[in-house]
C-alpha cells in the first residue's frame, strides 16, 4: 500500500505532466490578448461576436483596421463619446494584442435576418461599393478596407448615415470620394445596402 505522502507526490505529478502535455493545444483562452479583450465583450460579444443590431463584431478584423479605429476612436478622429475611454484603455492595456486576439477569432455572421426583398435591391446599389469593398463585402485589409458581409444590419445602416453626413472619420481625408458617393443614395438606399452587405457569408 502506497503512503499519503508518495501518492500526493504521484497526483502532483500527474498534473503537471498533464499540463505540460496539453501545452500545445492552446486555445482562445490562451492568447495574450484575452484577457485585455474581455472589457470589450461586454458590449461586441464572447470572441467579439456581437449579437446586437448597433454594435460590430470584430471576430475576423484585420488587426491594422482595428488598430486604426482604435486610435481614431482615442484621438476624438472618430467621434464617439461612448467608444473613446474604451479605446484609450485599450492603447494603455496594449493595442497589439487586443487587435491580435480579435484577428485570430472566428467571425460568426450576424444572427439578426435582413430583408430579402431590401437584399436584392442593395445588390444592384452595390456596384459602386465593390470597386473598393470587393463583389464579396469582404474588403481589403492591406488597404485598410474592412469587410462588411455578415454584420448587423443596423450597425451598417447606422455607418452609412455616419459618413453621408461627415460625421464619422470627419478629418480623414481618404474617406471623401465614399462619403461624396453616400451623399448620392437616398436613405431607402442605404437601407437596401446595408441589407445586402448583412446578408453576404
Amino acid at each position: 500500500m502506497m503512503a499519503r505522502g508518495s501518492v500526493l507526490v504521484v497526483v502532483v505529478g500527474l498534473l503537471v505532466a498533464g499540463a505540460v502535455g496539453g501545452a500545445g493545444a492552446a486555445g482562445p483562452l490562451d492568447h495574450p490578448g484575452f484577457a485585455k479583450a474581455l472589457t470589450c465583450s461586454a458590449c461586441h460579444g464572447v470572441a467579439g461576436n456581437s449579437k446586437s443590431s448597433a454594435m460590430p463584431i470584430l471576430a475576423g478584423m484585420s488587426a491594422a483596421y482595428f488598430t486604426r479605429q482604435i486610435e481614431a476612436y482615442a484621438k476624438g478622429d472618430r467621434p464617439s463619446p461612448e467608444m473613446e475611454p474604451y479605446a484609450k484603455y485599450v492603447l494603455q492595456a496594449g493595442v497589439a494584442e487586443v487587435a491580435g486576439y480579435f484577428a485570430a477569432q472566428k467571425m460568426e455572421p450576424t444572427p439578426i435576418p435582413a430583408s430579402a426583398a431590401a437584399a436584392a435591391r442593395g445588390k444592384v446599389a452595390a456596384a459602386a461599393c465593390a470597386i473598393c469593398h470587393g463583389q464579396d463585402g469582404k474588403g481589403d485589409a492591406a488597404k485598410l478596407i474592412p469587410s462588411l458581409a455578415g454584420q448587423a444590419p443596423g450597425y451598417l445602416r447606422e455607418q452609412m448615415i455616419l459618413f453621408k453626413q461627415d460625421t464619422r472619420n470627419p478629418k480623414d481625408a481618404a474617406l471623401k470620394a465614399m462619403k461624396a458617393l453616400m451623399r448620392t443614395i437616398p436613405d431607402p438606399g442605404i437601407e437596401d445596402l446595408a441589407a445586402y452587405y448583412s446578408s453576404l457569408r
